[in-house]
């Protein structure tokens, strides 16, 4: 079809004509982004965590008060557990994967006296807390029970010169053996943390995900040769059959509650629970995304339409004029399609530059990456469609005038 009868045209309708194509470049910019957006936090809520998620429960307690005993308490806590009838492993915990929470990371150094760290890695310690998370060791092994350590012996330690009573093991995550030692063994390799604590790798486990910040590394992880106890921040953590857990729960809070019914339940639920609630906001910004996305196409797609219906009754006599020259209704009907695409396409083009633009502003502000190439041209097809499929009704409408149009007087 020859275009210039509509270039024509449409420098006739200027101002109309770019309404229609800053409504589509808008679109075009906001929607691709949202898109990327969305796909990213559908990516985010992929992250696996490493351990057995649908066998796990979590309690824990908050106390009224110091507890000289509660060394003791703990492990009278964990016998107590041992025995309730379900419960395959226990541990407590200082902290959970994907719990939100990061109460405690290390800076890693592969060098004593290195000025900036290696990387930011999470700590996880607690007893037996690999086989109740149900982490795979890749190499090496677990911990010995010597190399155990009381966190409220650390911590003095800390502030002192005494190394006997700090951690001389680690055990990392996949991730962090790849970035410190590509290509490399990780066992037997030192790493070095705080005031250049010295700790010798023993383990390498599976990909193990961290608490919370995982734009700093999802999967940069170690575990520590740390005890510690309820009182300091530490939560029970049960593995158990899946369909035994509701079950196994409540048997693990009537015992511990005879232990010490002064307890105050802090947490009390499953592992796949902790997880809905750590991505609960992206599920939520994902579908206000989703909103907003059809919320702009059905404008635009009416936008399209109304704009249509609108030229259609402004060339009512031209049409018939066309009809009485021998175009038929699918002459008529290429025509608007035709505007149409052509209006589309000049929007597109602005749109992905437009888009392009706000995703180095999203890249600069919110350390988002950059917005993939393959966005723009399904951005410009799903527009096209939509151009199309809005323009269908008017373009039936405009194709139904009859010839005898262009013989009636206005």
């Amino acid at each position: 079809m020859d275009i210039r009868p509509i270039l024509s045209t449409l420098r006739r309708h200027k101002i109309t004509a770019w309404l229609l194509i800053v409504q589509m470049a808008l679109t075009c910019a906001i929607v691709c982004n949202a898109v990327f957006l969305i796909h990213q936090r559908l990516q985010r809520m992929d992250i696996p965590s490493g351990i057995a998620e649908h066998d796990l429960l979590q309690i824990k307690f908050a106390y009224i008060g110091d507890r000289p005993d509660a060394y003791a308490q703990a492990q009278t806590d964990l016998a107590t557990l041992r025995q309730i009838a379900g419960a395959q492993a226990v541990a407590l915990a200082n902290q959970l994967p994907l719990s939100g929470y990061d109460m405690s990371s290390s800076g890693l150094k592969l060098r004593p006296q290195q000025r900036q760290n290696s990387l930011e890695a999470a700590s996880y310690y607690g007893q037996n807390l690999l086989t109740t998370l149900g982490v795979r060791l890749i190499s090496g092994r677990d911990f010995q029970p010597d190399e155990l350590i009381d966190l409220k012996a650390v911590m003095p330690a800390l502030h002192s010169d005494d190394m006997k009573n700090l951690p001389h093991t680690v055990i990392v995550a996949q991730a962090v053996a790849t970035r410190l030692w590509p290509g490399r063994s990780a066992l037997g390799k030192t790493i070095y943390v705080g005031d250049d604590i010295p700790l010798q790798v023993v383990g390498v486990s599976a990909p193990l995900a961290r608490p919370d910040n995982l734009q700093m590394g999802a999967q940069y992880s170690v575990v520590l040769p740390i005890r510690l106890t309820a009182t300091e921040g530490g939560s029970y953590v049960i593995r158990t059959a899946p369909e035994d857990r509701e079950k196994v729960l409540k048997s693990a809070l009537a015992a511990l509650k005879r232990l010490d019914p002064h307890r105050i339940v802090l947490e009390q639920r499953t592992y796949d629970e902790l997880r809905q609630g750590f991505f609960e906001n992206d599920r939520a910004m994902a579908g206000m995304l989703v909103g907003v996305i059809v919320a702009l196409l059905i404008v635009t797609a009416l936008g399209i339409a109304g704009l249509a219906s609108f030229w259609v009754g402004q060339r009512r006599r031209t049409i018939g004029v066309r009809r009485a020259l021998g175009a038929t209704r699918s002459n008529i009907m290429h025509y608007f399609q035709t505007e149409n695409f052509l209006l589309a396409t000049i929007g597109i083009a602005l749109g992905m530059v437009l888009a392009y633009g706000i995703n180095l502003l999203l890249m600069q502000h919110y350390e988002l990456p950059r917005l993939p190439a393959i966005y723009f041209p399904v951005g410009a097809i799903a527009l096209w469609l939509i151009g199309q499929l809005a323009v269908l009704a008017p373009a039936l409408h405009a194709a139904a005038v009859p010839p005898v149009v262009a013989t009636r007087s206005d």
